[in-house]
């Protein structure tokens, strides 16, 4: 199934792009020219998440952001597992699809581990890394994995497809006043019907179902992509990747790494600090 939902200009100012993907139909934007900047959003969100860091960078450097299937106006595609494996697989088709050289991927939330493991397989085609809020190892956390189990349970698995709980009681709840009513509005539209919300439902169940894939990233990322420059763009407030457990272990993966820490930011580091966020990069990789 693909969304019916065209966004708002005013709030989106981009061209809608396509890719037809082995999965399916993947929506993408691709703005501004000069150095490529490939952004990769987490769940529930999508690609609009990046729209304020896009607007402020799009004079200085191509902007692409995607849609990974099952997110955003990306097409829903019949018989597609909704893994962390396969949008990795998705993306390094687009990367390809583009002929991406020298690009530097920003990662957050899913954005991270689909991000590096796509960038992994094509190390020698990245410049540099941004992550913020993330992880690319199995967790060990007692709290992640039983939002996993109690997320993946069957009651709260009909909450997320019946009710959206993930955007609005996740999503949503965490940033409040931060969002007008039609931002808001942006996040549920693409998300409309518990049909479309299969992809949002299996993303907690990922937590621990992807663990191959995550102990596999755990080895790769530091071997491949850990002499790379990076940039790490934290949110200091956020309970789910906190700063004490997550940042010392990235110190340890990468060589050249600046951190910026965003003192009042929570998970959706978007939202809350886009003027921050673009600065470090612009900063970062001139």
């Amino acid at each position: 199934m693909l969304i019916d939902f065209v966004p708002d200009k005013s709030l989106y100012p981009f061209e809608s792009r396509w890719f037809d993907s082995s999965a399916g139909r993947v929506h993408y934007i691709d703005e501004g020219a000069g150095p490529p900047l490939l952004f990769c959003h987490g769940a529930p969100a999508w690609s609009f998440l990046y729209r304020h860091i896009v607007k402020d960078l799009r004079d200085r450097y191509r902007c692409i952001a995607v849609d990974y299937p099952g997110f955003g106006l990306s097409e829903r595609p019949e018989g597609f597992g909704y893994t962390i494996a396969e949008h990795t697989a998705v993306l390094g088709e687009l990367i390809d699809h583009l002929r991406l050289d020298g690009f530097v991927l920003m990662g957050q939330d899913w954005g991270g581990p689909i991000g590096l493991g796509a960038s992994a397989a094509r190390a020698d085609r990245v410049r540099g890394i941004v992550l913020g809020n993330t992880s690319f190892w199995p967790t060990e956390a007692l709290a992640n994995r039983a939002f996993s189990v109690i997320m993946g349970s069957r009651p709260m698995q009909r909450r997320i497809l019946e009710q959206n709980f993930l955007v609005e009681r996740v999503l949503l709840a965490e940033l409040g006043r931060k969002l007008s009513a039609a931002e808001a509005d942006h996040y549920r539209a693409v998300q409309p019907t518990a049909e479309a919300r299969r992809g949002l439902a299996a993303t907690p169940k990922e937590i621990r179902a992807a663990r191959p894939l995550l102990d596999r990233l755990a080895r790769d990322v530091p071997v491949l992509l850990g002499d790379k420059p990076a940039l790490l763009v934290w949110g200091m407030r956020d309970m789910v990747f906190r700063p004490n457990a997550c940042i010392p272990r990235m110190r340890a993966a990468f060589t050249d790494l600046d951190v910026v820490e965003l003192p009042h930011a929570r998970h959706f580091i978007q939202e809350h600090a886009p003027e921050a966020i673009a600065a470090a990069i612009a900063k970062r990789f001139p």
